[in-house]
């Protein structure tokens, strides 16, 4: 295992931890780093590609009901 993905799976246990201790900050913290962290491995490259796909198809949908309900 390398180093980045020792720190991805200490950083998402971290923030389980701190989410069982009811304490938001760090535990949004550590999700954060751990998001991060997974993003610039070659496993999760894909991850911000995908977002940015699902983020457009969301917004083209929501334009195409928008422009439906205008035209009723």
């Amino acid at each position: 295992m390398d180093v980045v993905s020792a720190l991805v799976v200490f950083s998402a246990l971290a923030a389980v931890i701190c989410a069982r201790a009811r304490a938001a900050g760090p535990a949004l913290l550590f999700g954060a780093v751990a998001i991060a962290l997974f993003v610039t491995t070659p496993l999760g490259a894909g991850v911000p590609e995908a977002t940015a796909s699902v983020a457009g198809w969301v917004g083209d949908t929501a334009g195409q009901l928008l422009n439906a309900a205008d035209t009723s």
